[in-house]
């Protein structure tokens, strides 16, 4: 009967979180009554049964409020159900007067679980609801969004992204390949989660997916139909240079027996509440593995990257231009300004200039700027940076993954995205089985950025 009860409640929660309409906050009464549950909840208070159906209840609850109704619920469990401070203290002097005794280990222990939360009891009875994960991932991703308009929630988030990280270790992940025949579910799901590269049909899906294609993704256990980051590869016989290119649905069908290089061309993460949950570098890992195996006459894998911060760091950082831009660079784009364009005073008026994205649509324009650009996007990658890493968050995944910055790509993704963050430049990093682990220890000891010799002469021109 008790299973039953949580069943049903947890069975509309992907239709409750979908829906806005009738939402509500919570008045005094019924946040009394919410904090009442999560004491009990917290408590045990009538055995596992009674609480996991308090559980389910308040899980229930929680899917019908409101972004105000849903930040009230949260700030009771961040702010009343935190480590006991009389009992840690307590704890921590019988501690230290016990260090080096026979009872030091005892004290140890006695320390540890005072500091242990009640925050911790609820979200383990959430965690063990049907869809009881998911509701976790989804929760935290609330709280994010409420993090800098309530500082106080910042402890329960600290102790949900440590539960979250224990939970989806990679040891319990599951590496699977996504093909036409997966679940239509699933599929719906990567057309929804896609962050890269939007695919806008069926057709569309169905080409990534294709012979000369893979599709791989890492899954839950308990989350069995909601990728948690899945890349997308493209099979071919060369370093790609062109997303629409291959992007093409029309494009025929590659020879995977001819395949020299893979591609990854696109990677997604899917659930807003893992952030800082990292498993990335390990799918990358595991997928090299798999195409090794099936087809081993492979011997590049190299990625066909966006550059997104690229056009707003430019934008933000005039001095660069007079730096990247040389007065012949200057001249030729002088000499294929559209008539009703006002005269370049300088490389500083460059960014003007590009504003207006027509520019691509001028091929002797765009010619013009391809130097200049390329050599300002070396430097972004190469000198950019934040915190004494790279400026670039793609550069910084890549890179700490053990790739090395391979080639810039000139107009390598003409949508409207491209323009927007990065003039339609891509880059390419190029993932070496023999360099990856030295990469990987030189980055993280000393923020050294591999890097072809090509791109570092780009960059000092």
């Amino acid at each position: 009967m008790a299973t039953n009860f949580v069943a049903r409640g947890l069975r509309r929660m992907r239709i409750l979180l979908a829906e806005s309409a009738g939402r509500r906050s919570l008045d005094g009464k019924q946040l009394e009554r919410v904090r009442d549950l999560l004491l009990e909840c917290a408590g045990g208070v009538g055995g596992e049964v009674s609480t996991r159906q308090r559980a389910g209840r308040l899980a229930e609850t929680y899917l019908r409020l409101d972004d105000e109704g849903r930040a009230a619920f949260l700030r009771v469990i961040a702010t009343e159900f935190g480590p006991d401070p009389q009992a840690v203290a307590r704890a921590h002097a019988d501690y230290q007067a016990a260090i080096g005794s026979e009872t030091q280990w005892a004290a140890e222990a006695t320390l540890r679980n005072a500091m242990r939360s009640s925050r911790l009891r609820i979200l383990t009875q959430f965690n063990a609801l049907p869809q009881g994960v998911k509701f976790l991932v989804d929760l935290r991703a609330d709280l994010l969004r409420f993090l800098d308009l309530d500082p106080a929630l910042r402890s329960l988030d600290r102790e949900l992204e440590s539960r979250l990280g224990a939970w989806f270790d990679v040891g319990f992940l599951e590496l699977q390949r996504i093909t036409w025949d997966s679940p239509a579910a699933l599929l719906e799901r990567l057309i929804e989660y896609e962050a890269v590269h939007e695919i806008r049909s069926w057709s569309d899906l169905k080409n990534r997916l294709d012979s000369d294609r893979r599709c791989y993704a890492f899954f839950h256990p308990r989350m069995p139909l909601e990728p948690l980051i899945f890349v997308e590869v493209a099979l071919t016989d060369h370093l790609a240079d062109n997303v629409q290119t291959l992007l093409d649905e029309h494009a025929p069908v590659f020879d995977t027996e001819r395949a020299s290089t893979a591609i990854f061309y696109s990677i997604s993460n899917t659930q807003a509440g893992l952030r800082g949950v990292s498993f990335g570098n390990f799918l990358l890992k595991r997928v090299v593995d798999d195409l090794k195996r099936d087809y081993p006459h492979l011997v590049n894998f190299a990625t066909l990257s966006p550059l997104p911060s690229f056009r707003r760091w430019a934008e933000k950082t005039p001095a660069t231009w007079e730096q990247a831009f040389t007065a012949d660079d200057l001249q030729r784009i002088a000499r294929h300004l559209p008539p009703d364009t006002a005269p370049l005073a300088g490389a500083g008026d460059l960014p003007r200039l590009l504003a207006d994205e027509r520019w691509m649509e001028n091929p002797r324009l765009a010619r013009a700027m391809s130097h200049g650009l390329t050599r300002l996007a070396a430097r972004y990658l190469l000198r950019a940076n934040h915190d004494g890493r790279p400026h670039d968050p793609v550069a910084r995944f890549h890179l700490g993954n053990g790739a090395r910055i391979e080639r810039l790509n000139y107009l390598a993704d003409t949508s409207a995205r491209g323009k927007q963050q990065s003039y339609g430049l891509m880059v390419n990093y190029l993932y070496d089985p023999a360099t990856i682990d030295g990469n990987v220890e030189a980055f993280s000891r000393g923020g050294e950025i591999a890097a072809s010799a090509a791109l570092r002469r780009s960059a000092r021109d």
